[in-house]
């Protein structure tokens, strides 16, 4: 290659390098190897200049080596102008290598492991493919961190050759593993904890002699963290004492703090301005039982509730809850008072959070009249003794603000009405959906759907009838304002329910967004019943640090019962 200088001069000036030929990835790999970038910003002398203009062919043609570019090209020019030194090279990469023959040597039945299958599907270069080294050795790694993760603890590389031809562009790979044996669990010691010896054996996921895998060992950290009683978990195979294809397991753990205080004060448009508080005892003594008091004062909602638990051995996540509940409600269509036993259990089940257990209900409740007359509301005493049973699922990729995940629950409860004020039977269905789109936008959609048989409705409280309106039912509509009403205009509740929502976000910086929505449905009495209520409008979104907040404006459209008007709904809360 030919260097040309255009008046040749020793003193100092600024270098400028122009690459083409290439593009992406490729291209900034080039330029860094190149070295002619490093005096973009600072002077060069000429003698400099012609060194790293010489030496930036070969270092090119290395660079694209690993992208499988063997018989790369490099010419150009130097300039020398007023303003500096500018370096031209024009690169001809060539035709890429290509696999020409693919050989991969994994014996069963290491090979038959699922995630081993798919670190082997998804390798690549394959045959036939351009050959790229970067993307060689991640598959590799990949194929080792899967035999790892299944319990292949001494898997290595026998073999892992890759020959090029540079005259015909073509390379053959050559990868063959020694997988050796698969270990099982031994021993699992927990160290650092703060109970009897075994309580925290409930929260394996394996038996002792089971192959070990990697995943298992993230699902107990897992579980350990969400039992509540540590801010240090640490789960780690111990190889210094594996043998004989048997590694016991290290659990290394540090005790949260005992008491969790918990105040603040709140406002929903839903049960208006208020204040909370509580306190929960991680654990009582050391079989891990747990206490948790919470109590709320707000304008139109006064509650409190203590739940005493007692977890169970087993590898389900057991436990047996009893609580006790003081409800004091007054919304614009009914006020009630109302408190309640709970014993129930509570399980792992199917991926879902299953809880079975029995309900003692009583307390007294009106029906209010819209414009005041209390000589037409209704008012009712009841005791209900009934079974419950709740299925719950919920996954978020973050807790914070969920860009992928979703919440399901379903419940089930009932009474012949032997102890009862009345019989009845009643399935209700919530789920929640919420996907991210690019790193602006969200859509969320939402549905509630509910169904009841009973007896005589009136001895059925409030809290056990369907309403719809409010900040997370129907927008546009205020708390519990739809469902059927008298001739007078009490909103009495309904038998049965239908709720549909979808949502729209658009975040214009990383904390603030807004919103359109439409929400529909009704509170009902039979299907032949149902009005369609819709209701839509725009909000405001703040990522606040005290999490989610959003304010809606909605306003009916059409309703069939001639309502009107402006609602503002403000909730400050998580998105599942």
């Amino acid at each position: 290659m030919l260097l040309t200088l255009a008046a040749p001069s020793a003193s100092a000036a600024a270098l400028t390098a122009q690459i083409d030929g290439v593009e992406g990835a490729v291209k900034d790999a080039v330029v860094a190897a190149s070295g002619l970038t490093q005096y973009a910003d600072r002077d060069v002398t000429a003698a400099q200049v012609q060194r790293l203009y010489a030496a930036a062919p070969a270092k090119i043609a290395a660079a694209l080596e690993p992208y499988g570019y063997y018989n790369a090209k490099v010419h150009g020019d130097l300039q020398q102008t007023p303003a500096g030194w500018i370096a031209i090279l024009h690169v001809a990469p060539g035709e890429p290598t290509t696999v020409a023959a693919f050989d991969l040597a994994l014996p069963d039945p290491a090979r038959d492991e699922k995630v081993v299958r798919q670190a082997l599907a998804t390798f690549v270069p394959k045959q036939g493919q351009p050959l790229d080294h970067a993307a060689y050795e991640k598959s590799k790694a990949a194929v080792q961190t899967a035999l790892l993760a299944s319990g292949y603890l001494d898997a290595s590389l026998a073999t892992h050759r890759v020959d090029v031809s540079r005259a015909d562009n073509r390379a053959a790979i050559k990868l063959a593993w020694d997988p050796g044996q698969r270990y099982r669990y031994g021993a699992t010691t927990f160290s650092g904890g703060q109970f009897t010896s075994g309580f925290l054996d409930r929260y394996l996921p394996w038996h002792e002699g089971d192959f070990y895998t990697q995943s298992q060992l993230l699902q107990l950290q897992q579980r350990l963290i969400d039992a509540d009683y540590f801010a240090i978990v640490e789960v780690q195979p111990d190889m210094e004492h594996a043998h004989a294809g048997i590694v016991p397991i290290k659990v290394t753990l540090g005790p949260a703090k005992r008491n969790v205080y918990t105040a603040g004060i709140f406002i929903d448009t839903d049960i208006g301005f208020g204040v909370r508080g509580g306190l929960t005892r991680r654990w009582l003594n050391t079989h891990g039982h747990k206490l948790k008091l919470e109590a709320q004062i707000a304008q139109r909602l006064k509650s409190a509730a203590a739940t005493y638990s007692i977890p169970l051995p087993g590898d389900n996540n057991r436990s047996y809850n009893f609580g006790v509940n003081y409800l004091d409600e007054n919304t614009e269509t009914t006020l009630s008072h109302t408190s309640s036993l709970v014993v129930n259990e509570t399980r792992d089940w199917m991926g879902f959070t299953r809880t079975l257990g029995l309900h003692l209900l009583t307390g007294d409740f009106t029906i209010l009249d819209p414009n005041g007359d209390t000589a037409l509301e209704q008012r009712g005493t009841t005791t209900l003794l009934y079974p419950e049973l709740d299925l719950e699922r919920k996954q978020a990729d973050d807790p914070l603000f969920v860009r992928d995940g979703y919440s399901l629950t379903l419940a089930v409860r009932g009474s012949p009405g032997v102890v009862s004020a009345t019989s009845f039977l009643q399935a209700r269905a919530d789920a929640k959906w919420i996907r991210g789109i690019g790193q602006r936008q969200r859509i969320i959609l939402r549905g509630s759907l509910g169904a009841s048989t009973v007896g005589d409705f009136d001895k059925l409280p409030p809290d056990l009838r369907f309403f719809a309106g409010g900040d997370r039912s129907i927008r546009g509509y205020t708390f519990q304002t739809i469902g059927p009403h008298t001739a007078d205009g009490l909103v009495v509740g309904g038998r049965d329910l239908a709720v549909g929502s979808a949502e729209y976000e658009y975040y214009f910086s990383r904390n603030w967004g807004i919103a359109t929505f439409v929400d529909a449905g009704d509170a009902f009495s039979g299907f032949g019943n149902f009005q369609t209520h819709i209701g839509t409008g725009l909000g405001l979104r703040w990522r606040s640090p005290v999490g989610m907040v959003r304010a809606d404006l909605g306003v009916p459209v059409h309703d069939p019962d001639g309502q009107t008007g402006v609602a503002l709904h403000l909730v400050i809360g998580p998105d599942l």
